[in-house]
């Protein structure tokens, strides 16, 4: 048998940078700071990454001085099947909808070259836009930090045809940001996605299944074994108990009623008494990459921020697409 040639460049990892650093600023009370790992990978390795990727991270250290006390919460997009769905659903609609157009207009060469699907996580991220999100840096030789310079990240936007408003006057078709969790229409500036999936989706059958009378006397292939005349009481235990969803049928995780908020991924308390001044997060996957940090701290100035990312075939990285999440 002929000895089989392997290609060596597809075992090969892409190199890449495992490590970002971030001063992540905050102040006496409550501050917010939101990272999206696409785009600052895109930025320190010089190459395109998707947003719609679900990365993997090995852990996260918080360093501080011993001036700073408080805490530091990490969150996420809900880590649930309601997620990657929605993601999807509404991917699909965004492309269909502008490659229809880009065809209808023969336009196919002119299509941005970094076209891309691009989210918000909640309400809030749309209020500061994505020129808020902390961007890597790193030290010179003075101990001084330098942020990266960022490139063109914009967020997507659908668009919602004409309308009437009183049956007379015509409304000019509006723009529309997606952000994944909470309200499904944030006033004329964007539109949830979890619960935008969740309107369009048909509900369960609650209860399930739905029967006629089985203790009924016409139910003759149940009388055959009723030999205690406890028939009744048997059939009410097996088809009354559970019959009902163990989860609100209406209300999605993440959606406008359910949870309308990012998911907790770990919750670190500073102190003064802090090792070495590092607090350490647990490592994890994040949907769209997109990671928020909020502090309650006493005390001003920055936290560094340090995320280790994980080496693996996805152009140097382990993380897969949000539609094989």
């Amino acid at each position: 048998m002929a000895k089989r040639k392997y290609s060596k460049r597809g075992n090969k990892t892409e190199p890449a940078v495992m490590t970002l650093t971030f001063n992540m600023p905050v102040s006496s009370g409550p501050n917010v700071s939101t990272i999206d790992l696409s785009q600052c990978v895109s930025i320190v390795n010089r190459r395109a990454m998707r947003q719609g990727l679900n990365w993997a991270v090995a852990g996260i250290k918080v360093l501080s001085s011993s001036a700073t006390t408080g805490s530091v919460t990490l969150k996420k997009l809900p880590n649930t099947w309601v997620t990657s769905n929605a993601w999807e659903k509404a991917f699909r609609a965004w492309n269909k909808q502008q490659m229809e157009a880009v065809d209808d207009a023969g336009a196919q060469s002119a299509v941005a070259r970094y076209r891309d699907f691009k989210i918000h996580a909640d309400v809030e991220h749309v209020t500061f836009g994505f020129a808020a999100n902390l961007l890597p840096s790193v030290t010179n030789s003075l101990g001084l930090p330098s942020t990266f310079t960022p490139g063109e990240w914009e967020a997507s936007q659908i668009v919602l045809p004409m309308s009437e408003s009183d049956g007379t006057a015509l409304i000019a078709p509006g723009e529309r940001f997606l952000h994944m969790v909470g309200l499904n229409v944030n006033g004329s500036t964007s539109r949830g996605i979890i619960e935008g999936y969740a309107d369009s989706r048909a509900y369960p059958q609650s209860p399930d299944p739905i029967s006629p009378d089985i203790d009924s006397t016409a139910n003759w292939l149940a009388r055959m074994f009723d030999s205690g005349n406890d028939i009744g009481d048997v059939l009410e235990n097996a088809t009354d108990r559970n019959d009902n969803l163990p989860y609100p049928q209406v209300d999605y995780p993440g959606g406008q009623n359910q949870a309308a908020e990012l998911q907790i991924h770990d919750i670190e308390y500073i102190t003064g008494t802090t090792i070495g001044g590092v607090s350490r997060f647990k490592g994890g996957n994040f949907p769209c990459g997109l990671m928020r940090f909020a502090s309650n701290i006493t005390g001003d100035g920055f936290l560094t921020v340090v995320i280790d990312l994980v080496p693996g075939p996805h152009r140097g990285y382990l993380c897969e697409p949000m539609t094989e999440m």
